[in-house]
């Protein structure tokens, strides 16, 4: 099991999620961000707006997911 926080994932706060793979992990962050999105949390809704943007470019949305997914299998299980 590996954890890795909300902001980590593009997120805006430190609330931890725990999961054994990358896809696992992710889906745990997008439930969270859309309940965010219903609080109408102010530091999450401008995390989402950044995401927005990114994922304008898919070629820079696809380097960035790489990445997250590279730093999660780099991680220690704990």
């Amino acid at each position: 099991m590996k954890t890795m926080n909300c902001r980590q994932l593009g997120g805006a706060c430190e609330k931890e999620f725990h999961a054994n793979s990358f896809e696992e992990i992710a889906e745990m962050s997008k439930q969270h961000g859309m309940e965010m999105f219903k609080k109408n949390d102010e530091a999450h809704l401008k995390a989402m707006h950044e995401m927005q943007d990114l994922m304008q470019n898919p070629e820079a949305m696809q380097e960035w997911f790489e990445s997250k997914k590279k730093e999660f299998e780099s991680m220690p299980e704990k």
